[in-house]
């Protein structure tokens, strides 16, 4: 399951992600918000979505979004069990894989601010498809957190 969450920073684009993440084959689980609304408040929403990838974090993910990406991180990376990395471009290839094979992400925050809508599917396909490597240092490094 992967679960989505954004504010109205990144309202819009959630709404297309959605659109791909059925088109690709994967199930999620929007947690808001549901409707743009300028003034929300994206720790409601991340809070949601984090707490659910906490429940069962090696086979649930999520993909959260704000302006920076960065206040989404901090808030999802407090539940034991999530992993968030930011993105918000450049780099695209190297940066994704290596959070996936290495540091078995399960929640991807993305900067809307910096990302044009390409940019997001191609790094969104690529983190979904990139499978954690199991290799013992990662592993015994994973364990250390």
């Amino acid at each position: 399951m992967i679960y989505l969450a954004t504010d109205h920073r990144g309202f819009e684009l959630k709404e297309k992600i959605k659109t791909w993440l059925s088109e690709w084959g994967y199930q999620y689980e929007d947690m808001g918000a549901f409707e743009y609304e300028k003034d929300d408040d994206y720790p409601d929403f991340v809070h949601k979505a984090a707490k659910k990838v906490s429940e069962d974090p090696e086979n649930s993910k999520a993909i959260i979004l704000g302006g920076s990406g960065q206040g989404e991180a901090m808030v999802a990376n407090r539940y034991k069990g999530v992993r968030a990395v930011v993105y918000y471009g450049g780099s695209a290839e190297w940066v994704i894989k290596t959070t996936r094979e290495h540091n078995n992400a399960n929640v991807l925050s993305l900067g809307t601010s910096f990302l044009t809508d390409d940019e997001t599917q191609k790094s969104i396909k690529l983190w979904l498809d990139t499978p954690f490597s199991g290799d013992e240092r990662h592993k015994r490094r994973l364990a250390k957190f």
